[in-house]
């Protein structure tokens, strides 16, 4: 065989490689039949799509950090699942004309949590998609860029003083609210100059 008909047929079989790899997993029957359950029900469309979610969940949630049960960590940030209800309380405690300065509090608190665990400056526009995703896998809302505004659709509590407080802490910006209710619209009026070259003047 030619030296140039050899490469081509090594060619061919590396190309023929498959790029998945097989796996067995053993189930208990307790836990095959509450996986049926899910599917029979349509909440999940079958095993391989539910081993799928559940990686995406562990790797996103950095379930590897945590202690269950009972101690839980997103990088150097520890967390615990609480009900909105109960924030909700603690910021009634709180009067209203001081939501925005506590607001910028709990954002640099982030700040220093995302920079630390993700690696990044966030000031930086081009780390926005990032922090969104990050506080979006939170549970804080659903956060979108558009031009100058920044959108917050279903948030976990619905004070626009204490989000624009929390946006301007975490973002090194300085927001106007648009509106009251969800979604919440916060247009970018100040911002440091690392994001004013990216945003635009």
């Amino acid at each position: 065989m030619r030296e140039s008909e050899r490469k081509r047929f090594e060619h061919m079989l590396n190309t023929n490689v498959p790029k998945t790899k097989r796996t067995t997993i053993i189930l208990e029957k307790e836990e095959r039949d509450f996986v049926d359950s899910l599917i029979k029900e349509g909440k999940e469309l079958g095993i391989k799509p539910l081993i799928s979610k559940m990686l995406d969940v562990y790797k996103s949630m950095m379930i590897h950090d945590w202690r269950f049960p009972g101690e839980y960590y997103c990088g150097i940030s520890r967390i615990a699942f609480v009900n909105v209800e109960l924030i909700n309380i603690l910021f009634n405690q709180i009067p209203k004309e001081k939501w925005g300065i506590m607001g910028q509090e709990m954002g640099n608190a982030l700040k220093i949590s995302m920079e630390t665990t993700l690696n990044i400056q966030a000031s930086k526009i081009e780390n926005w998609e990032l922090i969104f995703k990050r506080l979006n896998i939170q549970g804080f809302g659903d956060f979108f860029l558009k031009d100058t505004y920044i959108l917050l659709k279903t948030p976990f509590v619905s004070y626009p003083e204490i989000w624009k407080g929390i946006l301007e802490g975490l973002l090194d910006v300085k927001l106007d609210v648009k509106t009251t209710l969800p979604p919440l619209v916060f247009q970018i009026k100040k911002r440091n100059l690392e994001s004013a070259d990216l945003l635009g003047s």
